[in-house]
């Protein structure tokens, strides 16, 4: 009797801590309700859409109206060549953007983090940042101007020396190369201001005594500097790679053009023909959710692979 008085005091108490709590920190809560309200309208109530997937919908019947149809949708995507193309072009892009595009920032944040005169460095990082801002259609717009076969400054400056211009938005392999470079050009900048958030909580005693122990600067940033932001590199390539199969829409869309559209046709470009163009609402709807799972599998498995390695993951 007396354990069950105790267990029933203990509760009480916890209600009225809690409720204490609340009363004493109400602004906090009110702030964070705008923003959890917004990400509800927003993000969770359209994901009732989600049912168009499984069924033969019809705009005039509405979603409640159009009929189930399970799987059908499914197999149909699965059934159809184009797919599994713009799958291989999905794949393609990101992995490459993979493989030059995320340790590029870490790249410029070990180079920025060595530049002692502060002048400059803040100079390079303006300089860096600028790209992050401009809209895909603007960095479109320099690429065309700079590789265009007739009025491209690289072409004027080739064809100046006497040689043929060379078709770099045309060819496959040259587009894929500038689709890219694009791309690290544009991010590098603003993906570096995290890994310098991290560096700079580095304890720069460590680096005195590697100073003193005589170790170089190359030795400092491999021995102090990439240990000490290995956490947020594993976080941010976790993210990354949950986005393997999502390529977006805009740049591949605005950088492509006919000749390439064997490569620079990704998932978001297809959904959108598809969906927006042929009216086939049910199946840009089921190719948006098979998206949405393969990178919902890739997070898991690549944040319990990075626990098994001893690091603390995003969950």
């Amino acid at each position: 009797m007396e354990l069950s008085f105790g267990k029933k005091k203990t509760t009480s108490l916890r209600k009225t801590n809690w409720k204490d709590y609340f009363k004493s920190h109400w602004q906090l809560y009110l702030l964070v309700s705008l923003p959890l309200l917004q990400v509800i309208i927003f993000s969770y109530v359209p994901m009732y859409g989600i049912t168009i997937a499984f069924k033969d919908y019809n705009i005039f019947k509405g979603v409640l109206g159009s009929e189930w149809v399970g799987l059908d949708v499914f197999r149909y995507i699965f059934s159809y060549n184009r797919f599994f193309k713009v799958v291989r072009n999905t794949l393609t892009l990101n992995i490459l953007d993979i493989i030059f595009g995320f340790p590029a920032p870490i790249l410029l944040a070990l180079l920025l983090n060595e530049i002692k005169n502060s002048k400059l460095k803040k100079s390079i990082q303006s300089i860096v940042y600028l790209p992050h801002f401009l809209s895909v259609v603007i960095v479109a717009g320099f690429v065309y101007q700079l590789f265009s076969t007739r009025r491209g400054l690289v072409n004027s400056i080739i064809t100046g020396l006497g040689m043929e211009a060379i078709p770099f938005l045309t060819e496959i392999n040259s587009w894929i190369t500038i689709y890219v470079g694009s791309g690290v050009w544009q991010g590098i900048g603003w993906g570096s201001i995290i890994y310098l958030a991290a560096i700079s909580g580095i304890s720069p005693q460590l680096y005195e005594a590697a100073i003193v122990d005589g170790a170089s600067k190359l030795r400092r940033m491999w021995h102090i500097t990439l240990p000490g932001i290995r956490s947020t590199i594993i976080v941010l390539f976790i993210l990354k790679i949950g986005g393997i199969m999502s390529a977006g829409f805009e740049r591949p869309y605005v950088m492509g053009n006919a000749l390439v559209s064997d490569v620079s046709e990704v998932i978001g470009v297809f959904v959108y023909h598809v969906g927006m163009e042929s009216g086939q609402y049910s199946v840009a709807t089921a190719v948006g959710l098979f998206q949405s799972v393969i990178g919902l599998i890739l997070v898991v498995l690549v944040n319990r692979l990075a626990k098994l390695f001893g690091e603390d993951g995003i969950w």
